[in-house]
């Protein structure tokens, strides 16, 4: 199997950055959910608190790193304009063609169905929210960091945060999953 330098990134972007943000997630919420102080030790809150700390930043830096690669390195090679205004170049396309029909281009010229919504909702909504799930990662973890401890006692800031890092995750999913789709649609080749 072999990747090109596009494909490479878009593994980059996607699976390697995205889908560690993602599955780290579950291990993230159930370790801050189970932070009570009725519920562990001081030892054993330290050590939570510790874990939650390097977990949450370093989901913190992967979400910054997913939409940064995916903003300035995939992204301008699915919005090239190649085809032209009337997407001429896109015709008779099955995929988007390298250097004549960009994935925008294709799904904008509609040639294999009803194509352009996905450019329209899905890439725009990936574009523009996907970049609220790092400022919802790192509020999570500045929370998580600033009062340590405290969230085993604080159950008003603790949800606080589990909310902000559940905001995180939804809206890192829903951009995968559009990612993944339009993906799957028309490729960046």
């Amino acid at each position: 199997m072999e990747l090109s330098n596009r494909e490479t990134w878009g593994l980059i972007h996607g699976l390697l950055l995205g889908s560690f943000f993602l599955l780290a997630f579950a291990g993230g919420l159930a370790e801050l959910y189970g932070l009570r102080h009725r519920w562990e030790t001081e030892e054993g809150i330290t050590t939570s608190v510790r874990r939650l700390t390097v977990g949450f930043w370093a989901m913190a830096v992967a979400a910054w790193l997913t939409v940064i690669t995916g903003t300035w390195i995939v992204y301008p090679w699915y919005r090239e304009s190649l085809a032209g205004d009337d997407f001429a170049g896109c015709e008779g396309a099955q995929i988007p063609i390298p250097g004549e029909c960009s994935p925008r281009d294709f799904l904008n010229s509609n040639v294999s169905g009803d194509t352009e919504t996905w450019h329209h909702f899905g890439m725009e909504w990936k574009e523009h929210v996907a970049w609220l799930a790092p400022m919802f990662a790192t509020s999570a973890a500045f929370i998580v960091a600033y009062y340590g401890t405290k969230l085993a006692r604080q159950g008003r800031i603790r949800r606080m945060t589990i909310t902000l890092f559940v905001l995180a995750f939804a809206v890192a999913a829903v951009a995968g999953v559009l990612g993944a789709l339009i993906t799957k649609v028309a490729p960046v080749k």
